[in-house]
Order: structure tokens, then sequence, then C-alpha cells
């Protein structure tokens, strides 16, 4: 805690510069490390019926894009030494998305294709073309996204795989048996 927010202020800058100064001598550049969020809060004790100031914390986030996985646990324990104290999380990502996800979004509408199909058969019916397509982003709340699959080694903090998915809801016409 600092008595005013400038003082709160300078503490943390002094250490985004520490954290900043570690994670370039981990070779990430600048441009692949950005700030996030910054806070200044008050901060008060409550006892005995009374409230009592206690100073202001400020606190700043980072968003650092690591390119080194095997670097990853020296990091995190390097930039904690030079004064973070707070990891919020570690999401690990692919950089070719898009085109993973353009294939993925083939193969789901080739397998849409291929259900149709078996249905219209079963029920003594042809397809005729498609008439309706709606993306089902996998990648939104509640839709089953799965972001990582099975990690490394015991102990190990790499992600395994990252899973890249796409769906589909296809309506073709059908043609009366």
């Amino acid at each position: 805690m600092r008595p005013t927010p400038a003082a709160a202020f300078e503490v943390t800058g002094a250490a985004v510069s520490r954290v900043r100064e570690v994670v370039r001598g981990h070779g990430v550049p600048d441009g692949d490390v950005s700030t996030s969020r910054l806070d200044l809060q008050s901060s008060w004790s409550y006892g005995g019926g009374e409230r009592q100031f206690l100073g202001y914390e400020c606190t700043a986030s980072f968003v650092i894009e690591l390119r080194e996985l095997d670097a990853l646990e020296r990091l995190l324990v390097d930039v904690v030494e030079a004064g973070a104290n707070h990891v919020e999380g570690v999401e690990f990502d692919v950089r070719a998305k898009r085109e993973l996800r353009a294939r993925a979004r083939e193969a789901a509408v080739a397998d849409a294709l291929e259900k149709a199909e078996l249905y219209a058969r079963a029920a003594g019916v042809r397809l005729g073309p498609v008439v309706r397509i709606r993306d089902v982003d996998s990648e939104q709340p509640g839709t089953g996204y799965v972001g990582h699959s099975q990690g490394g080694g015991e102990g190990s903090l790499a992600p395994g795989g990252i899973r890249v998915s796409a769906g589909v809801l296809l309506g073709p016409a059908i043609i009366g048996g």
C-alpha cells in the first residue's frame, strides 16, 4: 500500500520495468508483450465499527506471447522473482488457426453432407441442393470447444496438443422418393 496514487503508480511502474526486462532477457520481443490492464484501488480496514484508510494499490497486467514453449516454466519463475505476484492464466494456442479452422470447416461440411445422405437413404428420399448453411462457432462458450488435449509428461506445463474444430448446420432440400 502507498499513501498516494502517484506513489502507488511509481512502485508499480518500477516493478513493470523489472518484469519487462526479464521478459526481454528471455528473447521475447516488445511487440509480443502488451499491457492488458492497469488498476488503481484504495484499500480500507474495517474494525470496531470504524473504517481506516490503508492506502492505494496499483496493479498492471500483461499478455505475453511466447513462441518457445520450452522456456515457459523458466520465464514464469523469472517474472515472479522480478516482482510479478499473480499469474492469471496460461493459454496455449496456434498461429495457423485461421488455416486450420478453414480445413476443419470443409471437413464439417463433408461430414454433414455424408450424414444427410445416410438419413435421406434411410427415409427413402433424395437430397437436392443445399439451401441453408449455418456456421457453429466452436470457440464460443457453451459450444463444447476443447482448447487443449492431453499434455506432456508429469509435471509439464506443455500443452501437448491444441484442438481446432468447426461445426456446421447444413440444410439440403429434400426431393421426394
